[in-house]
């Protein structure tokens, strides 16, 4: 019996001994691990926010143009649709469908013969008529001579005179009609009333022609005009651009430098359904580089703004307020700043709200919070938009990975 109490007693203490060892262990390998965790190099901050790794850029002061590129189509300045005046035929075609020609050169020649014939007619009766008239001026001459002398009486020599009034306004209607019919004539050649180029022709010598047929079409060709619609928003300096003619630049399809014209006409109203106004700008066209009904890309100068702030347009984040980007101060330290756009153009815009000179964030800023550190990414950032220098506060930030291990 006092053996087994024994046995009892001893095995109680052995358990309690392992307990208490078995507790000791645990707290020693709780302080031992958590020694490292509090020395550990590169640990996170007390707030547990890291800095976040962002690519900066420094906004600049600059005069940027303010350009409406927009498509637009070649049109000729004058295009004229030539047709005859009388109903006639054709006896001759004198120039080639395509060919260039100048103003006043003879493109066809009509059959005249009833023309010269009416012509001569009305030639015979005028001279006819004069002779009638310069007999009827002798008779009333001396018609007056013998009413002096009281031969005659009066009411002789009043049918005198009118009769040679009458054979005065007849010599008149025959120099009309000699004039009609030099302009009947003249009908029978047809020039070019202006320099261009003449479209494809159809007449052959033999056709009958009308006045309601077209015979060919002359269209200049240079100088020649790119018309083109700008957005209403811009009316105001397109109209102020007109006045001081600005320049318009012409871009084709196929040719490295653009073409340079000047801006020369704005429409007189805005179309309500598209808003825009039509616009008209005219280019020397020696090389027949722009052709009537072409598409081209045109873009025009319209202002300039002075002295602007710019930045990347990566740098802005449009949010439900408005737009805002974040600025870097010299600590590394980033503020969430609102700004105006002023005018975007290719890859950077136009800002209100940046002074010349500060960093603002253009990649990671989703990673940013107002008031957090940042860290540059030097190798993420394009050579030359960092803004960065050497020994900054913000390239200061910046670890080689073997610093990070």
């Amino acid at each position: 019996m006092k053996k087994k109490l024994v046995f009892a007693l001893a095995g109680v203490s052995i358990v309690a001994a392992a307990g208490w060892w078995w507790s000791g262990s645990g707290d020693r390998l709780a302080v031992g691990s958590a020694k490292p965790a509090a020395g550990a190099k590169g640990a996170a901050p007390a707030d547990g926010a890291p800095p976040a790794l962002v690519t900066l850029a420094t906004a600049v002061r600059q005069d940027v143009p303010v350009t409406v590129q927009v498509n637009g189509s070649v049109v000729s300045l004058n295009s004229v649709d030539l047709r005859p005046q009388v109903t006639n035929t054709v006896a001759a075609v004198h120039v080639k469908e395509g060919q260039f020609v100048k103003e006043g050169q003879l493109l066809f020649t009509l059959d005249d013969r009833n023309d010269q014939a009416n012509l001569a007619r009305a030639r015979a009766q005028q001279k006819r008529d004069e002779a009638t008239l310069a007999d009827l001026e002798r008779q009333y001459k001396r018609s007056q001579e013998l009413l002096a002398q009281n031969f005659i009486s009066k009411s002789a020599t009043d049918a005198t005179l009118s009769q040679l009034e009458a054979q005065r306004a007849a010599v008149a209607a025959d120099r009309a009609a000699v004039q009609s019919a030099q302009v009947a004539l003249g009908y029978a050649t047809l020039r070019a009333p202006i320099a261009g180029r003449i479209g494809a022709v159809n007449i052959y010598p033999g056709t009958l022609v009308q006045p309601t047929l077209s015979l060919v079409t002359i269209t200049q060709l240079d100088p020649i005009a790119v018309s083109f619609p700008v957005p209403e928003a811009n009316l105001q300096d397109l109209l102020a651009a007109a006045r001081s003619r600005a320049k318009v630049e012409a871009l084709v399809t196929g040719r490295r430098e653009p073409l340079s014209g000047v801006l020369n006409f704005v429409d007189n109203t805005v179309d309500p359904q598209i808003g825009t106004v039509r616009a008209k700008a005219v280019f020397d066209n020696a090389d027949q580089s722009l052709w009537p009904g072409q598409f081209v890309g045109t873009r025009i100068t319209v202002r300039t703004l002075a002295g602007v702030t710019v930045v990347p347009a990566a740098a802005l984040m449009m949010l439900p307020d408005g737009a805002s980007l974040y600025v870097v101060d010299k600590a590394g330290t980033a503020a969430r700043r609102k700004v105006q756009v002023l005018y975007t153009f290719g890859t950077k815009v136009a800002v209100n709200g940046v002074e010349p000179g500060e960093q603002v964030v253009i990649e990671g800023s989703q990673n940013v919070r107002p008031g957090g550190k940042v860290r540059v990414d030097a190798k993420a950032a394009p050579a030359g938009t960092t803004g960065v220098t050497p020994g900054s506060a913000a390239s200061s930030d910046i670890k080689t990975p073997r610093e990070r291990a």
